[in-house]
């Protein structure tokens, strides 16, 4: 049984350390170095982790973007040359840009490959297009993928090549890796007939138990669960040292003040021991940066770290930037792509669409809709300023599409209370006379506003669709919302969605949602309102 030496290194573990600790004999130091969830961001994003134009990023405004990852990654591996590091990734490369609809899985292993990434866990996302595409990724990583609780036996196309354990010599110590996938990915995700996922505690004490009894006393838990079930999973699963987790786009941060904990969330463990938590976001934003100390009887005696802000600071990888170019060039083909025709103008001009019901926003908030009404949700609600252009009639190209929704942005889903969704759609129609972005467009709901009424008090009559049947909301009841992503965050003062429960950022992005919604439609579509929002004088 592992125990966290007491004393002065225990405490500095609790706060987290700030300098380097003196190794003593037989001491391990792993640097780990991880991002997750990077959803195939390969180029920048901007503040609001909408996709950066080379104008906002040569102002230095942008984040992230593989070629800063590839300048961070190779900068700490040369400051830290000589000592051991690990580089991990805890899911989600697939779903989220342009280039993974145009290159699918080839695009990713490329770059992961170049950047070294030496383990990865499956993400729900990587059975977005079925099982073939993780197996095309399989075939094209030179680095292990693994899942300890993704059943894959009875699917031929993965069975045996997704291990639940794996085992790297790192400075002459054997360091043993875990892994465990969201249970709920056959909900989330399309991993077919084949695939099951099992509970998550279960699986992960299985595997640290198996590898306990190899001899290994040094275990990282790298796992697609979400913040809250790492935190579970680090109090509950005997011999984990580490949890490296992704899946619910969480920040950690000893110095942000919106992080949800700090870098690392230490967690008292069922050996007696503190465990570190750690993740990083999303979307290249952040490199994780983790330093973990054992003593010689496999123990952790200290963990420190913070993540690495990819901003204008560092500076993107020229051959990166120029490979992105190149694989730019044939996605001109893929705007000129025509989805569908407009019988009429569909109409998303912010005049209308940050002050009244517009017709581009009942076919965004009903292309959301229709998307998440599996996952639960019976509500859509999607923000004016997220509309940033109109359609003409006639033929609909894929690049008009993403003229209206440039940001790729990806669906999102929160529970509110029916009092909370009001209070949302407060929010929304508070700051009507500057022409604010934040003016709810809507599906599956109905209100009414008074402009008249100070902001706070505008919204009345909120109605719920309810089996064809219009009912007045139910303060008490808890509905399920599809948004985008950046509302779910709590962009355009929508905090109640960032203060929701089960939030999940599940994606595709919305401009594939709504190519998708408008090819359901027979590649027809009509524009029209229907009095989902009504103005009181």
């Amino acid at each position: 049984m592992k125990h966290l030496l007491l004393g002065a290194s225990a405490l500095a573990l609790t706060v987290g350390l700030t300098g380097p600790v003196s190794a003593q004999e037989g001491e391990f130091t792993l640097n780990i170095l991880h991002i997750n969830d990077f959803h195939s961001r390969f180029g920048p994003i901007d503040g609001y982790d909408a996709n950066c134009d080379a104008e906002t990023d040569a102002a230095g405004e942008c984040f992230g973007g593989i070629a800063r990852l590839k300048t961070a990654i190779d900068g700490k591996r040369a400051e830290l040359e000589g000592e051991n590091v690990v580089l991990l990734d805890a899911g989600d490369q697939f779903q989220g840009s342009l280039f993974y609809t145009q290159y699918r899985s080839e695009i990713i292993a490329e770059f992961a490959n170049d950047l070294g990434i030496e383990l990865m866990a499956v993400g729900n996302h990587e059975f977005d297009d079925g099982p073939e595409e993780l197996a095309a990724l399989l075939d094209a990583v030179n680095f292990p993928i693994i899942s300890g609780n993704t059943n894959v036996e009875n699917e031929p196309l993965l069975a045996g090549r997704i291990p639940g354990t794996h085992i790297m010599e790192i400075g002459g110590e054997q360091v043993g890796f875990i892994s465990a996938l969201a249970e709920d990915t056959d909900e989330t995700s399309s991993p077919g007939d084949g695939v099951e996922f099992e509970d998550t505690i279960d699986s992960l004490t299985a595997q640290a138990e198996a590898l306990t009894a190899e001899g290994i006393d040094k275990i990282i838990a790298l796992t697609h669960v979400g913040y809250n079930q790492d935190l579970e999973i680090a109090s509950n699963v005997p011999g984990v040292d580490v949890v490296v987790g992704g899946h619910s786009h969480t920040l950690l941060s000893n110095t942000d003040e919106g992080a949800a904990g700090g870098y690392p969330t230490m967690i008292d463990g069922v050996d007696g021991n503190e465990v570190p938590v750690v993740t990083a976001y999303s979307y290249g934003k952040y490199l994780g940066d983790l330093v973990v100390t054992w003593d010689a009887e496999g123990n952790v005696i200290s963990a420190e770290g913070d993540p690495i802000l990819m901003d204008a600071s560092v500076t993107p990888d020229e051959g990166y930037v120029a490979r992105l170019a190149e694989l730019e060039e044939p996605i001109a083909d893929l705007m000129n792509q025509v989805i569908g025709t407009a019988t009429d103008t569909i109409d998303g001009s912010r005049e209308t669409c940050r002050m009244q019901e517009c017709t581009m926003g009942n076919l965004v908030a009903d292309a959301i809709l229709d998307a998440a009404s599996e996952e639960g949700a019976t509500i859509a609600i999607q923000n004016g300023g997220g509309l940033r252009s109109s359609i003409d009639a006639g033929e609909i190209t894929m690049g008009e599409v993403l003229t209206v929704l440039p940001f790729s942005n990806t669906l999102a889903t929160v529970d509110l209370s029916g009092a909370d969704v009001i209070d949302s759609l407060e929010n929304g129609v508070s700051d009507i006379e500057n022409g604010a972005g934040r003016f709810p467009q809507v599906a599956g709901l109905k209100y009414s506003y008074t402009l008249a009424n100070p902001a706070g008090e505008r919204i009345s009559d909120v109605m719920v669709d309810e089996g064809g049947e219009w009912v007045p909301i139910d303060e008490e009841a808890t509905y399920t919302i599809v948004t985008n992503n950046y509302m779910r965050g709590g962009g355009d003062g929508y905090g109640t969605f960032a203060e929701g429960d089960n939030p999940y950022d599940f994606g595709p992005p919305l401009e594939q949602v709504l190519a998708d919604y408008i090819a359901a439609q027979g590649g027809e579509y009509t524009p029209y309102t229907d009095g989902r929002i009504t103005i009181v004088e």
